[in-house]
């Protein structure tokens, strides 16, 4: 069990055992006997086969040497096949990293104009929210301007140019909430397919980083290079999914798509633009529409109410004089009445008189007539107090009247400059609506 050689009974082979002469003798004598008187190959045999010996080292040795010298231009070409093989796939592989290089470049740059552009969409989007948000505050002003006047009385309460232009200012102050909402809509869309799209470019443009840092990687290794193994059956394996002519094609379509979004956001941000500037033009210009019929109002009602207050001060002297001629009618009757009462006297005391001196003279006649005419003139001069007193009681429902249209007209003007004006003349439209 020590020899390393050691082989078990039964599984060793006989070994070979070469005929002796001396030793043959023994087993066989015939043989051994002629094996020694007689030689088996003449010399001519011999040489020749010295001959074919030489010239079959000849053949084969040249053979060999052929077969060499074709391996060795094999091996030459072999190693050319291989170096020219890398060679190749080195220069083909530095190709495909120049172009994925220059359509990853064209991805990066366009991803950075396209965030640019999806900030100013962004931007335009708080522009348009701030612009319905502001305009709330000159709506609810000219509502409220609305909402005071209908506190006017009386005749105050007309439908003016005033009414009209408020009630078109509220008109266009929706209908341009009603455009900004729209155009938000339209740009919060617009903003979602520039997101969708910047997704698909950073998408390709991490595909093409990968692919790069690949070839990369790939385009540097050489025989001498680390981590080198054999991968059985890689060469059958293919795991493209598309050729040359499709993967750019997809690039440009994908850049196209971009450039197309880009083209859409920035025809809707000067569109967003022109809106919010003509909104705010068409805004400030009905506001001050307004403002100016508020102007023109108030210096209507204005030189109304002091025509109403001249009016008043002409009624109230015309009051005053026809309280006067009261009192110098009053006073004209009394005064009448003592000599209407010395004239009844007198034809009281003639009554008296005896007989046939109780005659229809002169003095009787005059008498009647004086009474008479003092009857009559009072009676006239009681019908100019009926008459002075309804005219005086005309003025007073004129007075009534006028003092309570001039009481209409400082409402109306307290409404129309104090509150509304004092409303409107503190609010920026503009400002509000392009901040």
């Amino acid at each position: 069990m020590v020899d390393p050689c050691y082989t078990p009974t039964g599984m060793a082979a006989e070994p070979l055992r070469f005929p002796n002469l001396v030793t043959g003798f023994d087993r066989s004598p015939e043989h051994a006997a002629r094996a020694a008187l007689y030689t088996r190959y003449t010399q001519y045999e011999w040489n020749q086969n010295s001959i074919k010996n030489y010239n079959e080292s000849d053949a084969k040795r040249n053979f060999s040497e052929r077969v060499r010298n074709d391996i060795m231009r094999m091996l030459r070409e072999t190693d050319e096949i291989g170096t020219q093989g890398q060679r190749d796939s080195g220069r083909r592989i530095g190709e495909r990293i120049t172009d994925t290089t220059f359509w990853r470049n064209e991805v990066s740059i366009e991803m950075e104009r396209l965030v640019s552009t999806c900030e100013k969409l962004n931007d335009t989007r708080r522009q348009l929210e701030r612009a319905i948000a502001g305009i709330e505050g000159p709506l609810h002003i000219v509502q409220e301007c609305l909402y005071h006047r209908e506190k006017r009385q009386g005749l105050e309460q007309v439908h003016d140019a005033v009414e009209q232009s408020l009630l078109k200012e509220v008109a266009i102050l929706r209908e341009c909430q009603d455009k900004f909402r729209n155009m938000l809509e339209k740009v919060r869309q617009q903003s979602k397919n520039c997101r969708a799209t910047q997704h698909e470019l950073e998408s390709d443009m991490r595909n093409k980083e990968y692919s790069l840092g690949i070839d990369n990687m790939c385009h540097q290794l050489n025989n001498f290079s680390k981590g080198l193994q054999f991968y059985a059956g890689i060469e059958r394996y293919d795991p493209s999914v598309c050729d040359t002519e499709r993967w750019a094609a997809a690039s440009a379509a994908t850049l196209q798509r971009s450039q197309s979004e880009r083209a859409k956001a920035v025809q809707m941000l000067s569109d967003a633009e022109n809106l919010v500037n003509v909104s705010a033009t068409e805004i400030w210009d009905q506001w001050s529409n307004t403002n100016s019929s508020f102007t023109r109002r108030i210096a209507e009602t204005i030189e109304i109410k002091n025509k109403l207050q001249l009016h008043l001060h002409k009624v109230q002297q015309e009051m005053f004089d026809v309280e006067k001629t009261l009192e110098l009618l009053n006073k004209a009757i009394e005064d009448k009445l003592q000599p209407l009462r010395v004239a009844h006297t007198r034809l009281q005391a003639r009554t008296n008189r005896p007989h046939l001196e109780k005659c229809r003279d002169e003095a009787q006649n005059r008498l009647v007539k004086e009474c008479c005419d003092l009857q009559e003139t009072m009676e006239t001069l009681r019908s100019k107090i009926a008459t002075a007193e309804g005219t005086h009681q005309t003025l007073l429902g004129v007075r009534a009247g006028l003092e309570a249209d001039l009481r209409n007209k400082s409402t109306t003007l307290f409404i129309d400059r104090d509150q509304c004006m004092g409303l409107r003349r503190g609010y920026p439209v503009t400002a509000a609506i392009k901040a």
